[in-house]
This record gives structure tokens, C-alpha cells and sequence, in this order.
């Protein structure tokens, strides 16, 4: 089950929604307001947010990043002006289909298990 930390809303609730939907059956799942948005970790590590800055923000192996940032929605998430390895903006917006979400979401959540339990 998924437990719910959204006092204040930034972020694309339809999308937060989607996300939910889609992750209602992963173990050890939990929402956490982070980074402008709400993210949901797998184990204590973030693999995939609803971002406050519209779309998701996927945590991804480092090792892929080049070979998603192809995909056309795409792109590497700067933080603080850098350019990160391992962190993605995706552009997702309410015409994706569920499969397409669904892959990005695998791609994190994938991710995110091999990292572990608790941070």
C-alpha cells in the first residue's frame, strides 16, 4: 500500500495519479514530497517523480543515460547547472499512453531495486 505525503500541490495530480495507478502493485513503495514534486521510492531510493516542474523526473542506471536521452522525450536533468548521469526529465504529458508511462516507470523502478534496501 501506498503511503501519501501531499500536503501542497505542485505537480501534475493526473499524472501523480497515473503513477500511483501504475505502482499500486510494487513492494515497498512510499510517496515523499521531493524536489519540487512527488516522488515515489522503491526501498528508500527515489526512481520516479511527478515533477513540480511538469513531467517525471526518472532516476535511471547511469550507465543508460546516454542511450535514453535518444528517446524524443527525453533529456538529462540539470541540477544546479550541471547536467546529471542517472537523472532524466521526461517529457509525459496527459497524451501518453499508459504503456508509454509504463516503460518510464520500469526504467526507474528497475533501477531503483538494484540499489538496495534503505538508503
Amino acid at each position: 500500500m501506498l503511503r501519501r505525503d501531499t500536503a501542497v500541490v505542485a505537480y501534475d495530480v493526473d499524472l501523480a495519479d497515473r503513477l500511483r495507478e501504475l505502482l499500486s502493485g510494487e513492494p515497498g513503495v512510499v510517496e515523499k514530497r521531493m524536489f519540487g514534486g512527488l516522488a515515489f521510492m522503491v526501498d528508500g531510493h527515489m526512481a520516479v517523480s511527478a515533477s513540480g516542474q511538469g513531467g517525471l523526473l526518472l532516476r535511471v542506471d547511469p550507465d543508460r543515460t546516454d542511450a535514453l536521452v535518444r528517446e524524443p522525450r527525453a533529456s538529462r536533468f540539470v541540477m544546479r547547472g550541471r547536467e546529471a548521469d542517472g537523472w532524466l526529465r521526461v517529457d509525459i504529458d496527459a497524451l501518453a499512453t499508459d504503456e508509454e508511462l509504463g516503460r518510464w516507470v520500469r526504467h526507474g523502478v528497475g533501477y531503483a531495486r538494484t540499489l538496495g534496501g534503505e538508503p
